[in-house]
């Protein structure tokens, strides 16, 4: 069985989040949800002081929501696939809603914009077509 969405969120690791609208596992909403999972080298902190240290996006992870209900989409390590797909460095700390009531605070954005730019990749890759009803709200 494909994993989760909350485990995927929750797994120990720096991740890089990009949404069409605000993540909220309580209401039933179609959303589309691409996770960076971010390798980190030595010598990384934070800011990356004077350059030193890279990021790198080791993995993609794609989320679709339609009516509340969360399924995995597609799981890229390729490094050339990755490469065609714009990397969020200017995310922002973003809270989760989760399941239960609880947040959880992640690096990430929500940008519909930059969701759209994934879309026809997402679709050539995973073979399935988007299309979600309701309007992005910011």
């Amino acid at each position: 069985m494909s994993e989760s969405f909350e485990l995927a969120i929750c797994k120990p690791g720096r991740k890089l989040i990009v949404s069409l609208k605000e993540i909220d596992l309580t209401k039933a909403s179609d959303n589309l949800i691409v996770i960076f999972v971010v390798e980190e080298s030595l010598g990384l902190a934070g800011g990356r002081a004077a350059g030193y240290g890279s990021r790198k996006v080791g993995k993609i992870i794609l989320f679709s929501s339609i009516q509340g209900i969360y399924s995995k989409v597609l799981e890229i390590d390729d490094e050339q696939m990755i490469s065609k797909f714009e990397i969020p460095y200017s995310a922002v700390t973003m809270d989760i809603h989760m399941a239960d009531g609880s947040s959880i605070v992640v690096q990430g954005i929500i940008d519909p914009q930059m969701i759209q730019s994934y879309t026809h990749l997402i679709e050539d890759l995973s073979q399935r077509h988007f299309y979600f009803s309701e309007s992005p709200k910011r």
